[in-house]
């Protein structure tokens, strides 16, 4: 049966209720941390090496901790424009991309710094098939983008090779949500050749074996594709981490696969912001709480409402309260963000209502939590190892570990 890993996709180090949650987990039992060089710009490494100062040696020793490389967004891509770095995918303005063996020698020493190591426990490539994405975009033929794909791949498996003979990290491996794709899928990474691949880099380095370790991929109830890649993993010899167990995929639509109760303090300050707001000074501000109101149950998902707070909602609070005295505001500011705490705990009861009802099929013999249904899903599936799931609060650690009982 699988085991729980902690996913740090949005940790941050100037959160306390996220280094206490890791810390709650260790202590609980959980051994695998994974983390990657770019969440939140590193400051999700550096929260784990903070966290685990706090906990005893005896422990902290047993914590494995996974991280990978890739990505080239916030501090890594200025120093990018500044100095370019090797074999750069351009996907988008705020996201590049490398699996070059200099960009990773240069992130895990980034990353042993943040985390306070002298040495990684597992280093692995983070969706390397941005390349096939830029190859796609340009039609370069499959044959000859699936050869170039296939040498970026060797080239750095031998640099990681090389940084398993050196100590500085003890395994590595490949993250990769194209695992997952169908085989004739264009965007699809072929697995098959991968210990191939990493027996010819071993060999080319002189050690007498690979340290290729380790795979990652999205495996949840409605996404059950990568199941095949696990089972080929297996039978290699190599272990599975199953990311995504909550946030599923069907049909273009993402669903958060939890059942949330309806919050209890809601109205309250939702009646309370108006009521300050009710001046024709704020009144920009008084229409827009109107029309979240009246809108919070038109959300496909969570992560749509977070995406539209911070590029529509926030500025949009910002600019009416240009102007505001800074007493007035501080008071002001303290009832906007009662309300926008209980407005996404509203957000995600109304979005649970209907994932119960657009999911009703898949989960039709489920007689107890979406979440619980979800996680026992993964946990019966002897292909996979460990579960990575986002525990960023205390409370998210008591339910998972609830789970485990």
């Amino acid at each position: 049966m699988s085991d729980f890993a902690f996913g740090t996709y949005r940790v941050t180090e100037n959160n306390p209720l996220h280094i206490q949650a890791i810390r709650d987990a260790v202590n609980a039992g959980v051994r695998l941390i994974d983390t990657s060089t770019n969440y939140m710009d590193g400051s999700a490494e550096r929260a784990i090496a903070l966290a685990l100062q706090g906990v005893s040696n005896d422990i902290a020793n047993e914590v494995e901790i996974v991280s990978k490389f890739g990505y080239i967004q916030g501090t890594n891509l200025l120093k990018h424009k500044e100095e370019p770095y090797e074999d750069v995918v351009e996907f988008s303005e705020s996201c590049y991309h490398s699996i070059s063996p200099s960009f990773m020698e240069t992130q895990l020493m980034e990353s042993l710094l943040r985390l306070e190591r002298k040495s990684l426990d597992c280093y692995l490539l983070h969706n390397p098939e941005y390349f096939l994405y830029d190859a796609i975009k340009k039609e370069i033929p499959r044959d000859e983008m699936l050869d170039t794909m296939f040498d970026k791949i060797y080239d750095v498996f031998v640099a990681l090779e090389k940084q398993v003979e050196k100590g500085t990290i003890k395994t590595y491996g490949i993250s990769s949500n194209s695992f997952a794709k169908p085989q004739s899928h264009l965007e699809f990474l072929p697995y098959e050749d991968l210990i191939t691949l990493a027996d010819r880099a071993a060999e080319y380095v002189g050690n007498e074996s690979h340290s290729f370790s380790t795979i990652e991929l999205p495996i949840n109830i409605l996404e059950q594709e990568g199941l095949k890649c696990a089972c080929w993993a297996k039978s290699n010899g190599l272990r599975v981490l199953a990311n995504r167990p909550l946030n599923a995929q069907k049909d273009d639509l993402t669903y958060r696969l939890a059942d949330y109760e309806e919050s209890k303090e809601y109205f309250h300050n939702l009646n309370e912001l108006l009521d300050i707001c009710d001046n024709d000074r704020l009144r920009n501000l008084y229409n827009l709480v109107e029309q979240l109101d009246t809108n919070k149950h038109k959300f496909g998902w969570i992560g749509d409402y977070d995406s539209f707070l911070y590029a529509q909602v926030l500025p949009h609070i910002k600019k009416s309260l240009e102007g505001i005295e800074e007493e007035y505001l501080e008071i002001l500011l303290q009832y906007i963000e009662l309300f926008l705490d209980e407005y996404r705990k509203m957000v995600l009861y109304e979005c649970s209502k209907m994932t119960r009802i657009a999911l009703k099929d898949e989960f039709s013999e489920c007689q107890s939590t979406l979440q619980e249904c979800a996680i026992a899903f993964l946990r019966e599936r002897d292909s996979i190892d460990y579960i990575l799931v986002g525990m960023r609060k205390p409370s998210y650690v008591a339910q998972i570990m609830a789970l485990k009982a």
